[in-house]
């Protein structure tokens, strides 16, 4: 039930205004009656009286409520459309690089802000999950215009007390784009994370794996076997990064067994041509095929490359520990990229070839040189892919999927 009141518009049209419903406590109350919100009888008469006042005035009081009624659904839209939970999924969809290319990890900024998209998924219509207790989840509601640096700093810190540095620096990182983004499209006119001291870089690491963790590892691999155990492989013979293997695609292998890796999907944006061994070919020819449309290699179901690294990892570290009957030191899946540059350093590898294995673009090729040093070294990076697969091969004494290789040399 609502209070209404009937009257005549200035032209004489007979027409309703509606007060609000009826409250039915049956108890009349002090408080300043509020139109649209429950009323008592008291409170609707003190409005009706306010209305009669108005059009005695002069004032037409139906089209003035539709005015109102207008200006609250446009504030609620606007706040809808300004919330920080809109405004990142916007982002997302819309946000590209200076290379007019999504971010490379992009997944994993829109995780740390909360929003877990499915493997796979087109972000023009994938609808993300919200991840619990997150920025998008606490922060769904509230207008960006009004998040300042002292908001940021308390999320940034809770980051760094609960749960690492790094993942405050990410977390820091990502913030810091989306509202550079989001001042940029004059949806905020500062950017509050300006205000907020950065978190200090993590220590440099310098673990590489031995000898001796190498044989362990080829085998716990072996154990571990199918999309995962040949992923892991991958990494110690080619050196490449995570992303760059696991989303190796079957168009990328060529007949004459080099694998291009696309620049959408290297941290430099460069391609880069690898020219495998055997062993190499061996190992990814050795995954489960299972046939698809998108043809990647390290795929449990065809539709999307391999997850769950974490939980890999620590399977395969189990098993390390089996074979060692002890504890294994701990090690990190980007330590297999530092021992396979150990490595080739230890076989007289040059350096430059070292660099441009690893599709480095400083170092040796910084500054002037990267604009006059084009050559490839295409025959140089085979020759070093051949010699330290051949040297893992000694190492772990033919294995599983080891197949047994002369040395050029």
């Amino acid at each position: 039930m609502s209070w209404a009141v009937r009257l005549r518009k200035p032209d004489g049209r007979t027409a309703k205004v509606t007060l609000g419903p009826v409250d039915t406590g049956g108890e009349e109350t002090s408080d300043e009656p509020v139109m649209g919100g429950a009323l008592t009888l008291g409170q609707a008469r003190q409005l009706a009286a306010e209305i009669d006042r108005k059009r005695a005035r002069g004032v037409d009081v139906v089209e003035e409520r539709k005015a109102e009624k207008l200006r609250q659904r446009t504030a609620a839209t606007d706040r809808a459309a300004n919330s920080f939970g809109t405004c990142v999924r916007e982002f997302f969809v819309e946000y590209r690089t200076k290379r007019q290319t999504r971010p490379r990890r992009w997944r994993d900024d829109a995780a740390v802000l909360g929003l877990r998209y499915p493997p796979g998924s087109d972000l023009m219509t994938a609808k993300p999950e919200i991840i619990k207790g997150s920025l998008a989840d606490i922060w769904a509601d509230k207008p960006v215009a009004v998040i300042d640096s002292h908001d940021v700093h308390v999320v940034v810190e809770e980051a760094r007390k609960h749960g690492s540095n790094g993942r405050a620096r990410r977390l820091f990182a990502a913030l810091s784009v989306v509202f550079g983004w989001l001042r940029r499209k004059r949806r905020v006119t500062v950017n509050p994370v300006t205000g907020v001291d950065r978190p200090g870089p993590p220590a440099a690491r310098e673990r590489s794996l031995s000898d001796a963790e190498i044989v362990t590892f080829w085998q716990a691999a072996d154990r571990v076997g199918g999309a995962f155990g040949a992923l892991f492989k991958t990494l110690l013979l080619t050196g490449c990064r995570l992303r760059e293997v696991s989303g190796m695609m079957r168009s990328e292998l060529g007949d004459d067994g080099i694998w291009q890796i696309p620049g959408t999907r290297t941290k430099n944006h460069r391609t880069l041509a690898l020219p495998l061994p055997k062993l190499a070919l061996d190992v990814i020819t050795s995954v489960p095929l299972i046939e698809s449309e998108a043809g990647f290699v390290f795929t449990t179901n065809g539709k999307a490359p391999v997850s769950g690294f974490s939980k890999a990892k620590r399977t395969l570290d189990a098993e390390m520990a089996k074979i060692t009957n002890g504890a294994v030191t701990p090690w990190r899946v980007h330590d297999l990229r530092r021992t396979f540059a150990s490595g080739l350093a230890g076989l007289g590898v040059s350096l430059p070839v070292i660099e441009r294995l690893l599709n480095h673009v400083s170092g040796s090729f910084g500054g002037i040189v990267s604009v006059y040093q084009k050559h490839e070294f295409s025959a140089e990076k085979a020759d070093a892919l051949q010699r330290w697969s051949v040297r893992l091969h000694d190492m772990v004494g033919g294995g599983a999927n080891v197949v047994p290789l002369e040395d050029p040399q």
